[in-house]
C-alpha cells in the first residue's frame, strides 16, 4: 500500500523541483516500518527522483556553480556526520513531525522570487544555513531541499529557476552523504536488506517523479503546485505529530 503513496509523493515533489525525502520518511514511520531502515529507504528514494532533475537543471544551464558550492561547503560534510548520529525512535519522529511541519508552513508563506537574474552577493550565511540543514538533513534521512528553497525564497537570494536548479543539487549531494553517513553506522549490508525489503517503493518514485518533473514543465503554476505539495507535507506532519504525542504519552 506504500507504492501508490510514494508515487503521489514524488509526483508533487517533483513538479515542485524537490525529491519528497521528508514525507517518504513519515509515511515509513506511519506504516511501522523499523525505523534503522526508514533514512536509507528515503534517501534511496530522493536520489531516484532528484538525479534526473538535477541533470536537467545543470544541462539547461540553470545552476550557477559560483554561487551554490558555499552551500555544500559545510552541509556534505555535516549530512555525513548527521547521517552517523544514532537517534532514539521517540527524538527522530519528533524531529521529523516538526520537519514537516515547519516545511509545509514555509511553503504556504513565502515571497514571490526574483526575476532569473542573480544579483545578490555571497555572504557567510550560505555556508551556516546549508550546514544546519546538511545536519538535520543526515540525521533524519532527507536531502534538506524543502527548507533551504523557503530560506533561499526569504532572502531573496535569486530568480525562481536558480533557486529550483539549487535546491535540485543540494538535495542530490546532501542525500549522497547522508546516505553514506547511514551506511558506515549500520553497516554497508543494510543496504541490500533495505532494497530487498522495500524494492516496490523505487520503481514507484522514478515513475512518480518523471511525471512530476513533466507536469512541473507545462504550463500548470509552480505557485499551485506548490501549495498542494504543502497541504499533503502539513498532512503527513500532523498525522506524524500525533504518532509522536502517542509515542511520549506511552513512554511516560
Amino acid at each position: 500500500m506504500l507504492a501508490p503513496a510514494f508515487f503521489v509523493t514524488a509526483l508533487l515533489y517533483a513538479a515542485v523541483g524537490f525529491g519528497g525525502g521528508s514525507t517518504y520518511s513519515a509515511l515509513l514511520v506511519l506504516a511501522k516500518v523499523d525505523f534503522h531502515a526508514i533514512p536509507v529507504v528515503s534517501l534511496l528514494c530522493n536520489l531516484v527522483v532528484v538525479t534526473l532533475g538535477s541533470w536537467r537543471f545543470a544541462k539547461a544551464g540553470e545552476i550557477d556553480w559560483r554561487r551554490t558550492w558555499p552551500l555544500f561547503t559545510l552541509s556534505v560534510p555535516l549530512a555525513w556526520v548527521g547521517g552517523r548520529i544514532a537517534v532514539g525512535q521517540l527524538l527522530f519522529v519528533g524531529l521529523l513531525a516538526a520537519s514537516l511541519i515547519v516545511a509545509g508552513l514555509a511553503m504556504l508563506w513565502r515571497r514571490e522570487p526574483l526575476p532569473d537574474v542573480i544579483h545578490r552577493d555571497l555572504t557567510w550565511r550560505e555556508p551556516v544555513i546549508g550546514g544546519v540543514l546538511g545536519l538535520l538533513a543526515g540525521i533524519v534521512g532527507i536531502g534538506g531541499g524543502i527548507f533551504l528553497a523557503p530560506a533561499l525564497h526569504l532572502m531573496r537570494w535569486g530568480g525562481a529557476k536558480a533557486i529550483a536548479g539549487t535546491c535540485a543539487m543540494f538535495i542530490l549531494v546532501n542525500s549522497i552523504a547522508g546516505l553514506a553517513g547511514q551506511l558506515a553506522k549500520s553497516g554497508a549490508e543494510t543496504i541490500g536488506g533495505v532494497v530487498a525489503s522495500h524494492w516496490l517503493l523505487f520503481p514507484a518514485v522514478a515513475v512518480g517523479g518523471l511525471a512530476g518533473s513533466m507536469i512541473g514543465s507545462t504550463r500548470l503554476k509552480a505557485r499551485h503546485l506548490a501549495v498542494l505539495t504543502a497541504i499533503l507535507v502539513l498532512y503527513v506532519g500532523g498525522q506524524l505529530a500525533v504518532r509522536f504525542v502517542t509515542m511520549l504519552s506511552a513512554a511516560a
